[in-house]
């Protein structure tokens, strides 16, 4: 619902225009989703797995989420690594089927299997994936068996003359998508996205906790 708002003039020098001044809310910040207490701009996330919703969150509901069995929501990690050693070779990239070298994948429980998934102008794009191809990958790469379920996700980037491969929070890939959608014009996205895409990329690598191993 959309409220409308009018403007009335008030002379500056009136009674009334200085008291609206001192008695004026300041801008609320953003709060918790489900108790309502006040939080930073940097703050947890719980996921709703089966409408893939992310809700905002205090630390002190977060953990209550914590434990993995949770029935509605699942609490995002915030642990951030870089793959340098993840091992996948162009052809069984090629089985994955994706249209675009831009892509995240994550263990779906409502659906209970993997889930690939591409950025694109129009929000998140579901790819076909075969159990196949997915399993010769993890084959390489064991540590894509230890994805926390709904909230973990491989987010691999080919798009630059390098290919950049992470373990993330599952909203880092809401982001991502948010920003392909935000920034992207006419056919080839234009250069505003990929300068986007770049600072995304860099910002990942900064916060990365540890570089990540394959077999880890």
């Amino acid at each position: 619902m959309i409220t409308e708002h009018r403007l009335t003039a008030t002379p500056a020098s009136s009674p009334i225009a200085t008291l609206r001044r001192f008695v004026r809310k300041p801008p609320q910040g953003e709060r918790c989703e489900l108790c309502g207490a006040p939080i930073a701009e940097e703050h947890q996330h719980l996921l709703e797995p089966p409408t893939r919703r992310l809700v905002c969150s205090c630390d002190a509901c977060a953990i209550l989420f914590s434990d993995q069995q949770s029935r509605r929501f699942r609490r995002v990690p915030r642990r951030i690594d870089v793959l340098s050693d993840f091992r996948i070779t162009d052809e069984q990239w090629e089985q994955l089927h994706l249209p675009i070298n831009l892509a995240f994948f994550y263990f779906s429980s409502p659906a209970k299997r993997i889930v690939a998934m591409f950025p694109s102008p129009a929000g998140a794009t579901e790819s076909l994936l075969t159990l196949d191809a997915w399993e010769s990958l993890a084959a390489e790469n064991p540590a894509l068996r230890g994805l926390d379920p709904d909230v973990e996700a491989l987010l691999v980037n080919r798009t630059g003359p390098t290919a950049d491969y992470y373990r993330v929070p599952i909203d880092e890939c809401f982001k991502l998508v948010g920003l392909i959608r935000t920034h992207w014009r006419g056919l080839s996205g234009g250069t505003e996205v990929w300068k986007q895409l770049g600072a995304f990329t860099e910002n990942l690598k900064r916060r990365s906790s540890s570089t990540g191993a394959s077999h880890a």
